[in-house]
């Protein structure tokens, strides 16, 4: 028996070019892509908060979605909520969800309170999970809408705040593990400042490198085979937060000992706020070992702020695939739209259009990555940009000295002579497959 939120909606199946708004025209699960296929590629996931826990409001109006869960305070509403999920889980066929704790349970009055309806919440997920082909691809805690959290939760000056901070991250990792989650997620969400005039920067670091050094420890206590993410976010709750790109992620996590052990969730939307590409988030990520997983979504390019709408741009999408796919894929990680309907967008089918709509996108992105790939054009410039680091003089010199390096450069009749970069080319190689 359905809820009927979705009306006779059937699930949405690929169907090419007779495809309408609710099929797929480009995405085919079972389609061969490099020897697999393409649902194995991108590994697709719902966001349980944007899809079933969003109001629709935005800092100038309050919530303009009418749910019959809205608003979010008992357990009765928690389950029907539950029950929309999973029949927008079946319509989409995705193979993959994710949750925050307080998408899915209502706060109670006490943390124990708060722990018996969560509790609930992950014994009813059970039990309809049981007879899905779904699975879990990562859980994470609400450690930032709660006032609680004003000041962060494992940097907060409050110890009381960083001990509820372990226990909610502790009850959500065992929850992830009893659920078969493949990863389990931290975003920081206030983990940073304000302002410095009331902040002990280098105490706050300490601290939240000590918490997520915690976080390795009870997953190696409890047996979790899943990876350990952290989501880099520059501002926005914080004026400026610790985990603010895949680079800096990257010295914190050197800084503390974890960079064999934790590995980055990064989504398209932060990498725009902190003046990156995508692309260069996950090369970066790719670069230095630590690519888990991507939240797919996008800006809006005229707004300074995380609007979080589906991915409709095939080219950026190539290229965030062309990366993944040169680092060997996204390992447990997957693809999740971490993406919200417009406020004016107030039909349930709406809901059901966009993952279409953005699972078609990933779709013709990874097979124009993959085209890319089979073309060979940018392995091609890279290699011959790059030749002149194969040759046994210039690997010499890389195991020398400033000395030596100096007199081999002063016995040379003239200096190096630039070459071009070929970008514009190499731009029109891109543009032929997307």
């Amino acid at each position: 028996m359905t809820t009927g939120f979705f009306g006779d909606m059937s699930p949405a199946t690929f169907k090419g070019a007779e495809a309408g708004p609710f099929d797929f025209a480009h995405y085919n699960p079972d389609e061969q892509i490099m020897g697999k296929p393409m649902k194995d590629h991108l590994r697709f996931a719902l966001a349980y908060w944007h899809s079933l826990a969003w109001e629709g409001g935005d800092p100038f109006g309050g919530p303009t979605f009418d749910r019959p869960w809205f608003p979010h305070g008992t357990m009765e509403r928690a389950k029907l909520k539950a029950d929309v999920a999973f029949e927008l889980f079946d319509l989409l066929g995705q193979p993959y969800f994710c949750w925050h704790d307080a998408d899915i349970r209502p706060e109670g009055d006490s943390f124990a309170q708060s722990l018996r309806n969560f509790e609930e919440i992950i014994d009813y997920f059970e039990e309809k999970l049981e007879h899905r082909n779904l699975g879990l691809l990562w859980g994470t805690a609400n450690m930032f809408s709660h006032r609680r959290w004003m000041s962060g939760a494992s940097t907060n000056p409050d110890p009381d705040v960083f001990a509820y901070s372990a226990a909610t991250v502790k009850t959500c990792m065992d929850a992830t593990h009893r659920l078969n989650g493949e990863n389990y997620v931290l975003w920081g969400g206030r983990e940073g400042y304000e302002t410095l005039l009331n902040t002990d920067m280098s105490r706050e670091l300490d601290h939240m490198g000590r918490f997520l050094n915690m976080v390795v420890e009870y997953k190696h206590k409890i047996g979790f085979k899943g990876t350990i993410l952290v989501e880099p976010k520059p501002q926005e709750p914080s004026k400026h937060q610790y985990d603010y790109d895949a680079a800096t992620c990257y010295g914190f996590l050197q800084k503390y000992g974890l960079e064999k052990e934790v590995k980055l969730n990064l989504e398209q939307g932060h990498a725009i706020l902190a003046g990156h590409s995508f692309e260069h988030e996950i090369a970066t990520a790719a670069a230095l070992g630590v690519l888990g997983s991507i939240d797919m979504n996008r800006n809006d390019y005229q707004s300074g702020w995380d609007t979080d709408q589906f991915p409709n741009s095939v080219p950026e999408v190539a290229l965030a695939y062309y990366h993944i796919l040169k680092a060997g894929g996204l390992g447990t990680g997957g693809t999740n739209f971490d993406a919200k309907l417009r406020r004016q967008s107030l039909d349930p089918q709406d809901l059901v259009a966009a993952h279409v709509g953005a699972m078609d996108v990933c779709a013709r992105g990874l097979k124009a990555a993959v085209a890319l790939i089979e073309d060979g054009g940018l392995d091609d410039a890279l290699t011959a940009r790059y030749a002149g680091w194969d040759t046994p003089a210039a690997q010499a010199m890389l195991n020398s000295d400033f000395d030596a390096i100096f007199a081999d450069v002063v016995a040379q009749d003239a200096g190096p002579k630039p070459k071009s970069g070929r970008q514009e080319i190499l731009e029109n190689l891109v543009n032929k497959f997307v």
